[in-house]
């Protein structure tokens, strides 16, 4: 029989589609009945930024806070330097300080518009697990923590087994992974009360051993919840496009990019991501994605403005639509648009149209590039580019060209002031 949550936030994450599992769904519903209950994720950092792929959990961490708990935003300082390796292939590249550092600052960015960090018992906290990582002494740890953890049940693990399996080599520094993040449950739990983690259902086995351990150590119970790991209606991964990861901060990903990758979302996708990336009500975003033919386009429009609006704010989301119904709607050039801004130095004597191309981010190469213009898919200024050699001088540039690959991508080029 389906348990049914009485607590709000328990009841969102089921009626919304986050819920793939819970450790112990009636405790944990119990728990938020009681009172505030702190939940963390983690988030590694790999880069300067988080994608659209962790979106997920930070819309879950916001219902949290909304719901009247407290989200904890827990920043994998120390956990960088070891690397998860959950379902992958090989090792992740080490990183040295500097660049944890620098990564962290990015991604530490996109937290505010979703969460607030006031002085509250809902506040949301920002914690560094390299606070308590880092000043670990290897021999206290392996007899004060290590001796809870059997190397036959860590084998067991599936993100270990899949890659013992495939006879791919896993290093001893990434073993270690899952017992620091177990660590980080059972400090986080000592420092700040945090009863509940959260993650993608990849994570499930990494936080069944936090919740085993705090348990074992202290004698706390904890919680863990995952959410689905994400693929488009066509199988793609959640968060990647043709042109690599949609970025949530804005240096790395422009506002109006960001929207056009959610205004770009297949039909059947739109119900459920209406459901999960917004804050619309269920029977909207239930009658919004049963739209069909060119209604489901508007249907598009609302959840690109309504993603946007989060991230970036309401004038970004105006912009970006403003921007798409200027270029797609009326063959015009669109104020928003990704801009490439060229210096003399830049132009010289002139510069290719494939340069051109490959330097606005529509093509990765030149080769890519040329063949987008063999195979009709570039224009510039809307007509169609027919000729790979093509070169463009100050005249021509006298006033903005905009360079389009197929029907969504366009950018500007101009000669900078």
């Amino acid at each position: 029989m389906t348990y049914h949550p009485k607590s709000e936030f328990l009841r969102i994450m089921q009626e919304r589609g986050f819920m793939a599992d819970c450790t112990d769904l009636q405790g944990l519903d119990e728990a938020m009945m009681e009172g505030v209950v702190p939940g963390y994720i983690g988030f590694d950092a790999t880069a300067k930024s988080l994608h659209v792929g962790s979106l997920i959990q930070i819309m879950m961490l916001r219902w949290l806070q909304k719901t009247g708990h407290r989200p904890i935003t827990l920043m994998g300082g120390g956990t960088t330097k070891v690397g998860d390796p959950s379902f992958r292939a090989d090792e992740r590249p080490l990183l040295d300080e500097a660049a944890i550092q620098a990564n962290i600052d990015g991604i530490q960015r996109v937290f505010a518009s979703y969460v607030s960090y006031e002085n509250s018992a809902t506040g949301a906290l920002m914690v560094n697990n390299a606070e308590w990582l880092d000043g670990l002494k290897y021999i206290e740890f392996l007899r004060d923590i290590g001796r809870y953890f059997s190397v036959n049940r860590m084998l067991s693990f599936e993100s270990v087994k899949s890659r013992l399996d495939r006879e791919q080599s896993l290093s001893f520094l990434e073993f270690n992974y899952m017992i620091l993040q177990a660590y980080d449950f059972l400090e986080l739990n000592r420092r700040y009360g945090c009863a509940l983690q959260m993650g993608g259902s990849d994570q499930w086995g990494n936080i069944v051993n936090g919740i085993d351990l705090t348990r074992r150590v202290i004698g706390h119970e904890v919680y863990g919840l995952t959410s689905p790991l994400l693929t488009t209606a066509d199988g793609r991964k959640m968060g990647k496009s043709a042109d690599g990861a949609i970025w949530l901060n804005a240096d790395m990903c422009a506002p109006y990019e960001f929207w056009q990758f959610w205004r770009n979302t297949m039909d059947a996708d739109v119900g459920r991501f209406l459901k999960l990336y917004t804050e619309l009500d269920i029977e909207e975003c239930e009658r919004l994605g049963a739209l069909e033919g060119s209604e489901i386009n508007e249907a598009k429009i609302v959840l690109a403005n309504e993603v946007t609006t989060l991230l970036h704010g309401a004038e970004a989301a105006a912009a970006a639509e403003a921007t798409a119904r200027e270029v797609f709607e009326k063959g015009g050039v669109g104020d928003d648009l990704p801009t490439l801004e060229l210096s003399p130095a830049d132009l010289g004597d002139g510069i290719s149209i494939v340069q051109l191309i490959v330097k606005s981010g529509l093509a990765k190469s030149g080769k890519e590039a040329k063949r987008l213009i063999s195979e009709n898919g570039a224009k510039i200024d809307d007509a169609p580019l027919t000729d790979a050699g093509m070169m463009l001088d100050a005249g021509a540039l006298a006033s903005p060209v905009k360079l389009s690959a197929g029907k969504k991508r366009h950018a500007l080029v101009k000669l900078a002031d």
